[in-house]
């Protein structure tokens, strides 16, 4: 599908209108303000501010559910940075280095470097998504059972190829989210297992809950442990808000080579920003010559996953508006909006109302460059939340959390399986288990099940899975890469110290 230039400058025209600009620029700031609240996230955010587009046109509206989009995914990435609890699961990956720097005193520069990340990644995806939606959209097309399923292994064991020197924990740790993913009733059999008898686990165990509990309570709990030790305090002194050069210099390149990365995963049905963030950050660390000072604060290891990640929220939109499918939980919510709205989503949408999606596609850039204006003067007012004394911010982020998980299933049970998660956060962060592995694990664990499953169906064993499609065989030859070549390459640079000394 070629770009059709009379459509795109009347797109945007009309998104520059002054109504639209309004539209985007409060689409943005309330969906910043939700996302930074941990637990909700995108999806809620839109979920929650649907009614405010009731009465509108479709065009409008759509311009306001994506800004509301958009300014969700940059505030999820807020709170992990300042209080290391991620607003959802696709931020996840911004504290592994944007909470450290927090610490290090680099508070203002991770936020700043992390909103113009997320400006490079929207920006080279808006660019993709004008050139690329149909041949794109094709593509995912072809993946079936065997192929997601291999592309999700593919992810867990990049993750757990991130603990280098620490495999054996990130295995122990990427196991025990598997477990917890098969909490439930089985979607084939109908077998209810390791439910309890409580009702309330038949649906299984929501991921945000785990995030928050492992994050956000795990954090609070071993602050309170070390509060005394002051080695181990926040400081207090927020450093500069503007990046220095070298810290540009680390991060541009890495910036530029995540975003196809997100982009390309965020088009894939059920992907999504959390995976696309993972399979960045694992592969900037395995290919940086600084990757022993990933989740230490370094800026390549923020700047990569939020590139990331916002090319993946672009790139979403490509199999909702081509092809009706949603590609991610909060474009599911966006197709039943639109559809409320009298928009059919699909092929025929480019055909039919080509000034609808060109709109959209406008506002999105424009949006991401509004969002990025008003993060940079947000930095100032985010940063003194670390100015709270301690006894006041871990009971607000300890209420947060309780609340944000509350609204997840309006259950009190959820409220005991947050300390449980937060207890084992807790021990996993004294005992130096990394956590990212569990989260993923969680993230994937049932749809990777389901998908194999379903594959057994259609092929008679398991090199008949492996061997269904070239796109399947490349996912697996790259799972087995993902796990040895660190070992490999670990081994070869002690080799070499031993022969220099």
């Amino acid at each position: 599908m070629g770009i059709d230039w009379n459509s795109f400058f009347e797109g945007f025209t009309t998104a520059m209108s002054f109504q639209n600009l309004i539209f985007i620029i409060i689409g943005g700031l309330l969906g910043t303000i939700v996302g930074m609240l941990p637990g909700l996230g995108p999806a809620t955010a839109v979920a929650v501010l649907i009614p405010i587009t009731f009465g509108m046109d479709s065009t409008s509206a759509l311009v306001l559910l994506g800004a509301i989009y958009y300014g969700a995914m940059y505030g999820g990435s807020r709170s992990s940075i300042l209080i290391n609890t991620p607003g959802d699961g696709s931020a996840i990956a911004a504290t592994f280095d944007g909470y450290p720097m927090t610490r290090k005193g680099q508070a203002g520069q991770a936020l700043t470097l992390a909103t113009l990340a997320s400006l490079v990644g929207g920006t080279i995806a808006i660019i993709g998504f004008m050139f690329l939606a149909k041949p794109l959209s094709t593509l995912a097309l072809k993946f079936g059972p065997a192929e997601y399923f291999f592309l999700l292994i593919f992810t867990l064991s990049a993750v757990v190829s991130l603990s280098r020197g620490n495999m054996i924990k990130g295995f122990i740790s990427m196991l025990l989210g598997l477990v917890i993913t098969t909490v439930g009733v089985d979607s084939q059999s109908g077998v209810y297992r390791y439910t309890f008898d409580m009702p309330h686990l038949s649906e299984g165990i929501d991921f945000l809950v785990v995030i928050i509990g492992i994050y956000a309570v795990g954090e609070v709990l071993y602050n309170i442990l070390t509060i005394k030790d002051e080695s181990q305090k926040m400081k207090e002194d927020v450093g500069r808000t503007w990046i220095t050069k070298e810290q540009w210099k680390r991060s541009v390149w890495p910036m530029i080579r995540q975003s196809p990365v997100g982009f390309l995963v965020g088009i894939l049905p059920g992907a999504g920003g959390s995976i696309a963030s993972m399979i960045s950050y694992s592969t900037e660390q395995q290919i940086s010559k600084r990757g022993d000072e990933f989740g230490k604060g370094a800026p390549e290891g923020l700047a990569a996953p939020e590139a990331s990640n916002n090319a993946a929220g672009v790139g979403a939109f490509i199999p909702l508006l081509t092809m009706g499918i949603p590609g991610s939980g909060t474009t599911a919510v966006i197709l039943g909006a639109l559809i409320m709205l009298g928009l059919q989503p699909g092929p025929m949408l480019f055909e039919n109302q080509p000034e609808v999606v060109w709109t959209f596609i406008n506002s999105l850039f424009i949006g991401n460059i509004a969002l990025v204006a008003m993060n940079l003067l947000l930095v100032g007012l985010l940063i003194k939340i670390l100015k709270t004394p301690s006894q006041i911010l871990y009971p607000i982020i300890l209420v947060l959390a309780f609340i944000g998980t509350y609204t997840l299933g309006y259950s009190i049970i959820d409220f005991f399986i947050l300390i449980i998660f937060g207890i084992i956060g807790l021990f996993m962060k004294i005992l130096n288990i990394p956590a990212a592995p569990l989260i993923l694990a969680v993230i994937v664990g049932h749809s990777m099940e389901q998908n194999f499953r379903m594959a057994t169906v259609s092929y008679d064993s398991f090199f008949g899975i492996l061997t269904a499609s070239p796109i399947a065989m490349i996912f697996a030859a790259l799972t087995v890469l993902s796990i040895f070549l660190p070992a490999f390459f670990n081994r070869l640079s002690r080799v070499n110290v031993d022969n220099k000394g």
